[in-house]
């Protein structure tokens, strides 16, 4: 059996401002107010190796994925909201439902090997696109996570990449 993910969870997915948070995110301002505040979360999960995010206290169980990029050949950091499934992680590339693909989905494709850094541990990991036969089950759980996947799957025509990530 593979070594589970530490799960390490903060906040709370139910309480009222947690739904408040999820209902916003749907929206466009609250999708463009996620992508500014995005580096100020990035930094903070990067001095404390994904122990605490910016929206910890909502409950969002955030990753900082690092991916090789496929032009540039540098490393790339964005933090991303998860799924947790012991032994495997799940991350999804919806960018906010813009039209285009987020630039990390790309250069998984590229280059499997990324590293991921969660509940303070990085962790090398592989990245293996989930396959189209599952991709409904894996999305309903994204979905469960915040309502706010249903709103950025509606305002594209593009097929989410869904990607699960297993230790290398």
């Amino acid at each position: 059996m593979a070594e589970q993910f530490p799960n390490r969870q903060w906040g709370s997915r139910t309480n009222v401002i947690s739904r408040a948070a999820n209902k916003f995110a749907a929206t466009e301002p609250g999708s463009w107010f996620i992508r500014k505040i995005t580096p100020l979360d990035r930094a903070l999960l990067e001095r404390t190796d994904a122990k605490y995010t910016v929206l910890g206290p909502i409950g969002a169980p955030v990753i900082l994925l690092t991916s090789i990029g496929r032009k540039s050949g540098e490393p790339r950091t964005q933090p991303l909201l998860y799924v947790h499934d012991g032994d495997t992680l799940y991350v999804i590339g919806s960018n906010f439902g813009r039209a285009e693909h987020p630039a990390w989905t790309g250069n998984l494709l590229a280059n499997p090997q990324a590293t991921v850094a969660i509940a303070g541990e990085r962790i090398p990991v592989r990245a293996t696109p989930v396959a189209d036969t599952d991709k409904d089950a894996v999305f309903a759980r994204f979905v469960e996570l915040t309502g706010a996947y249903d709103a950025y799957r509606s305002r594209t025509t593009r097929e989410l990449r869904i990607f699960a990530l297993t230790r290398a």
